[in-house]
């Protein structure tokens, strides 16, 4: 009963944000369903949506773009979107899927392969290898139209450092020389965060990605989360206890944020419009889209960031080669299996994929492009401060396993991360109750400790 009622609220709720389709569709309407910003003032995906949408129709009369946003936080919105993705009453025509959902989506059988469709479609063989193979799945293919990736690293406030005594620009080459830094903001400057590194449940992927990832693939541990040539989940890692070792000092020592506002689902709002701007926050660990809340049309207006904060690339662990560390991701278009309309949808993904629209788009979100004619397009290059050097991270950049239990595994990595931020749990019993949450999330598929 309990559940019943509770997949009847999930779907009052989808409801009432205006998910689904009418069982029938339309062979004219495609429904495209999308993540809108929790951020009131931070609507860029719908204003580059509405602008396709009326480029579109306009190219193909009588045809229609029904756009259904979902307002709601990431982990909301991929569970409002996996529900709307098992009925054909209520699956979209097209949706936008994070990368690292793919193969779990797949392997439900939520999602269509659109390999007979890029095989007709020229533009596809501008897009580079890295960012077409987040897309591929497991059994070769692919499922999912890249439309932006991004890299991840330090941003530090430049006013602060100076006031602190340290220097600008900054480039530390080891994480003691990133904590040292945390440490001499503490103690010149009362009041103000010295570091904040994602973590816990709350800020949910944030937490596991730009949090712990991007500490456990600088530690020079060799397999990651996951040994490609095993083909098994790494459990009892050296650079795993590490790395909740690092995030541990950060608490300890009073490094980050108050565990309560670290912990916060709404976290990354608080960095990007309050504890940034105000100079309230010394070191973020974030990604290369943050310049896109402070434009004018973002959620916190601010003209003066770029002379503000620099950015540093994250060191490895000990500054072993190649010295610097970065993760990536990035969201695709992909076209559900319960599609009523999946042909038009692709005619749609080639409208939001032209070198016009990606432009525009990469521009708009800050993102770094995927498509070799956008990354050279004078009018990209020169879109955002700093967009040079987070483009210059790609050759350092890390990806998540893309495989069906990867979604488990992040959850397991949020729930070591809070243990640890919280005090519940030392690193090595953290890292324990990980190895056995693995374990049973892979039937044992698991090689280490």
């Amino acid at each position: 009963m309990v559940a019943g009622t509770l997949g009847a609220a999930l779907a009052l709720s989808l409801a009432a944000c205006g998910g689904g389709s009418d069982g029938g569709g339309s062979s004219d309407t495609v429904e495209v369903v999308y993540n809108r910003s929790t951020d009131n003032n931070n609507r860029f995906m719908d204003e580059y949506l509405q602008n396709v949408k009326a480029e579109f129709e306009e190219a193909n009369p009588g045809k229609k773009v029904k756009l259904t946003p979902i307002t709601a936080p990431q982990g909301d919105y991929y569970s409002k979107v996996q529900l709307m993705l098992r009925s054909p009453r209520t699956a979209p025509d097209l949706v936008y899927e994070d990368t690292f959902l793919i193969n779990s989506d797949i392997e439900s059988g939520y999602l269509t392969p659109l390999d007979d469709y890029l095989g007709d479609w020229p533009d596809w063989s501008k897009f580079v290898d890295t960012a077409k193979a987040a897309a591929r799945a497991q059994d070769g293919k692919t499922y999912g139209v890249p439309d932006g990736t991004d890299t991840r690293g330090l941003w530090y406030n430049k006013r602060l450092f100076e006031k602190a005594g340290l220097p600008v620009p900054w480039e530390p080459k080891n994480w003691d020389e990133v904590l040292d830094a945390a440490r001499t903001v503490k103690k010149k400057l009362p009041g103000v965060i010295p570091m904040h590194v994602y973590t816990g449940k709350g800020p949910g992927e944030a937490a596991s990605m730009q949090g712990f990832e991007m500490l456990l693939y600088g530690t020079g541990d060799g397999t990651g989360l996951y040994d490609d040539e095993r083909d098994k989940w790494v459990v009892g890692s050296q650079g795993f206890l590490d790395s909740l070792e690092f995030l541990d000092t950060v608490f300890e020592e009073e490094l980050g944020p108050p565990r309560e506002q670290a912990l916060d689902p709404n976290v990354e709002t608080s960095v990007a419009t309050q504890w940034l701007p105000e100079d309230k926050l010394a070191i973020d660990l974030d990604g290369s889209w943050m310049g896109n809340k402070w434009i004018k049309t973002g959620a916190k207006p601010w003209p003066q960031w770029s002379q503000v904060l620099g950015q540093a690339a994250m060191p490895t662990q000990e500054g072993q080669a190649p010295g610097k560390v970065s993760m990536s991701g990035g969201w695709t278009w992909a076209i559900p299996a319960k599609s009523n309309n999946a042909d038009l949808a692709f005619e749609f993904i080639k409208s939001l994929q032209t070198q016009k629209n990606a432009v525009d788009y990469n521009i708009r979100s800050a993102n770094i492009a995927v498509r070799q004619d956008v990354a050279s397009d004078p009018a990209y290059l020169k879109s955002m401060p700093g967009v040079e050097f987070f483009t210059g991270l790609v050759k350092y950049t890390k990806y998540r396993p893309a495989l069906p239990a990867y979604p488990q595994v992040s959850t397991a990595i949020q729930e070591a991360m809070e243990a640890v931020t919280t005090g519940q749990a030392d690193p090595a019993k953290a890292q324990r109750t990980y190895d056995e949450t693995v374990k049973s999330v892979t039937d044992g598929a698991v090689t280490g400790g």
